[in-house]
């Protein structure tokens, strides 16, 4: 194993990734033909890690192992080196199972052997940007920047996506000119902000939301909802004798109150799924002036624990809601043994000895004991209660038949587990079919807002409260939020988080997609845009540098040093600024500096000059430095006043007197769209784990004004991207972990 371990991270995997590749045999097998195969095209070569996650990629995604050969070659050789080609190689493959495959054919698809120049680039993208010339004159930024990218993106199907993008910003920028005031305006429907409140309701329906406050979208959605009090004119709503007194005295205990809960099980890490239940369930009762409840369904004691609960509560407030009350399941555990006493005695439940393998899936055999006397039910249920029993021997089930056809759902089950808040008072535990729509009852709960895995449970929720003649509340379903390339599921991500794949989860929830009650899903890419807007407006400027270039400014002499003041947020100088120190000494990119001179490119060369961003300075390469390897080292310049000189092409960050830091980029976990589609990955979610989702910087630079940032804290670090203080860090070293890029990058995953 430990041979195979290292033979998987010889092509860049990690040593976690390694091991988890190794419990999928089949990939394992694959992966290790591939690089035995890779090995013997290269000889003594080693495998580069960009080969290498190539070929992890392949692997995991190729249906067809005979073609595996040939892919690998392909690969070694460079003639597929982009993961735009490795897809368009599979799709090949796919639709051409025939043995000989024609590989002119084959290099036409993947666009082996294409290579687009610069000038193709930039005409392809004057062409399009004079097709739409009339409309950007007229909308200026506000013009949909999407339809130029994609148009250009077809026009130049092999192109380096980066360089694409960048062509495109030059020439709207040429067009242009620089932003004025009013195209940083922000539009009339972007009013929610900040983030906090800003967040998708995501569940209207097909009706037209465009230009609507999410309160408005919240109180549209109420004229299709009941009133309080109102229950019985819900399609599918059960009224009994007893149910329009019971709507009565619903009313004058709530006054006509619209009463929502968010009721998640303390069990595990929320994700965005969460955040749509949160904002649906707390947003709707604040749209029509009621409350909501923070209710832990806490009827799970082997799962609980005490840090999901802090981080439940800690999540509801970050979003920016108030729970009315903070409530548990468990504070009603005692009503809820009651009423299932009185479930027995109305004979509508009774104590089952069927084990519990025997009563999963959907065809459970009728039970023998459904039809025992009230007398014994009661008898044995109060043995339950006393621990009388082992776990397994014994449930109390319900008379009833669900909608998917499962009869006689369990009401109660026994555990003999501690519960965090109740200790050893009880052995028996109510199950959620049995607690939910009587904890819902007992609070008095007018809309009832669940996902539309639980519609089948409808039908059980209307029959328990009205077995046992309580208030019933209506139960309303909207569709789940999904998010390609991630798993929306708590088992899963917990598995992520044992296997140490995953340490931790943010649940990002700025999400700008109107209210649908059909299953949504989304884009990581709209996630990131809203990020981005937020933190444009509310992250401080600073400058780091990730792989930094020494530079020495020879007119300048050793001991000067100066301020210079950045703004906090350039496109609001009122906003505040802060200082950094510029001395003989600086730092840059690597990537702001070539030694020969590529057209279109246009920051520092020995040819031409760069400006430095807020210093009012212009340096001048006077001389390159290079290592025992022949790579550049340092660079030595001269200064002259941005006043006195020819204004540069562009202008670049730098650092001076900087603090060392740690930088954390952060991409997809998943390689493909849906890692949880057996079609897509046939492995397994764990098989599809990006080797390249977490990339760690250790000797970054940043500008000494975040010296004294507390964790959580938020920058923008110029031309890179925003950045959050991690907990990690320490006085000696800063750590940051990346949010988001500043701009979406046309060629990610």
């Amino acid at each position: 194993m430990a041979d195979m371990v290292s033979i998987f991270m010889s092509i860049g995997l990690n040593e976690q990734k390694a091991k988890e590749t190794l419990k999928n045999e089949a990939l394992s097998s694959t992966l290790k033909k591939a690089i035995e195969q890779a090995r013997g095209l290269l000889g003594s070569a080693s495998i580069d890690k960009t080969a290498g996650t190539m070929l992890y990629n392949m692997v995991t995604r190729l249906k067809d192992s005979t073609r595996l050969s040939f892919l690998t070659e392909y690969i070694i050789t460079r003639k597929i080196n982009s993961e735009l080609q490795l897809s368009a190689a599979l799709d090949f493959i796919k639709s051409h199972p025939q043995e000989n495959l024609d590989r002119l054919q084959f290099d036409a698809a993947c666009g082996v052997g294409v290579v687009v120049t610069p000038e193709q680039i930039e005409d392809a993208v004057e062409l399009i940007i004079r097709k739409h010339k009339d409309q950007l004159l007229a909308e200026r930024y506000r013009f949909n920047m999407g339809i130029l990218m994609g148009e250009a993106r077809t026009a130049l199907k092999w192109a380096d996506g980066k360089i694409v993008k960048n062509e495109v910003d030059m020439q709207v920028l040429h067009l242009l000119g620089p932003k004025t005031e009013a195209d940083l305006e922000k539009k009339s429907n972007l009013e929610l902000k900040p983030f906090l409140h800003k967040i998708c309701l995501l569940f209207v329906g097909e009706a037209n939301t465009e230009g609507k406050s999410l309160m408005e979208q919240l109180r549209g959605e109420a004229l299709k909802f009941h009133k309080p009090g109102e229950n019985y004119k819900t399609e599918g709503y059960v009224v009994t004798p007893n149910t329009m007194n019971l709507l009565k005295k619903h009313l004058e205990e709530t006054g006509g109150q619209v009463r929502t809960r968010f009721p998640p099980e303390p069990n595990g890490i929320l994700h965005i799924g969460h955040a749509k239940a949160i904002n649906f369930n707390f947003g709707y009762a604040k749209a029509n002036n009621g409350i909501c409840f923070l209710r832990y369904d806490d009827t799970n004691p082997e799962k609980e624990e005490e840090k999901y609960f802090t981080a439940i509560k800690e999540m509801v407030e970050w979003l920016g809601y108030k729970p009315y009350a903070v409530t548990h399941a468990s504070d009603q555990f005692q009503l809820l043994y009651d009423l299932a006493v009185d479930l027995i005695r109305r004979g509508h439940a009774y104590v089952c000895h069927q084990r519990g393998e025997e009563l999963k899936g959907h065809n459970i055999p009728p039970s023998p004991w459904r039809e025992r006397p009230v007398e014994e039910s009661l008898l044995l249920f109060d043995r339950m209660r006393k621990g009388m029993f082992a776990e397994g021997e014994v449930t109390l089930r319900m008379k009833m038949v669900m909608e998917d056809g499962k009869m006689d759902p369990v009401a109660y089950r026994i555990k003999y587990t501690p519960h965090h808040r109740t200790g050893d008072t009880w052995c028996i535990y109510p199950t959620y079919d049995y607690t939910h729509c009587l904890c819902d009852s007992i609070e008095n709960i007018t809309h009832s807002l669940c996902t539309k895995e639980f519609q089948a449970r409808r039908s059980s929720y209307f029959w328990l409260c009205n077995a046992l003649d309580l208030y019933c509340p209506v139960q309303w379903e909207y569709g789940r939020l999904n998010l390609t390339y991630t798993v929306v599921s708590k088992r899963k991500i917990i598995k992520l988080v044992e296997t140490g794949i995953m340490l931790a989860l943010l649940s990002i929830t700025d999400v700008l997609v109107g209210v649908t009650v059909a299953q949504t899903t989304m884009e990581p890419h709209l996630l990131e845009a809203c990020v981005r807007e937020v933190l444009n407006d509310t992250a401080p400027r600073a400058m780091a540098i990730l792989e930094p270039l020494k530079v020495t400014i020879t007119n300048l002499p050793t001991s000067a040093q100066t301020e210079v003041r950045v703004p906090d947020f350039p496109a609001n100088e009122a906003k505040g600024s802060h200082v950094v120190p510029f001395s003989k000494t600086i730092f840059i990119e690597q990537s702001d500096f070539r030694e020969v001179m590529e057209k279109g490119y246009k920051r520092l060369t020995p040819d031409q000059p760069v400006g430095l961003r807020h210093a009012g300075y212009v340096i001048s390469v006077q001389r390159v430095i290079k290592d025992g390897c022949g790579k550049v080292c340092e660079l030595e310049v001269t200064c002259a006043s941005s006043d006195s000189v020819e204004k540069p092409k562009a202008f670049i960050h730098w650092v001076s007197d900087p603090l060392r830091c740690e930088v954390r980029l952060y991409e997809s976990l998943f390689l493909h769209k849906n890692p949880e589609d057996p079609a897509e990955v046939p492995a397994g979610f764990l098989s599809d784990i990006n080797p390249n989702s977490l990339t760690v910087i250790g000797s970054a630079l940043v500008d000494r004004s975040v010296g004294k940032a507390k964790v959580f804290d938020k920058f923008q670090f110029e031309r890179v991207g925003y950045f959050s203080l991690d907990p990690d860090s320490t006085s000696e070293k800063l750590v940051f972990n990346r949010t988001v890029t500043l701009k979406e990058d046309p060629g990610k995953i």
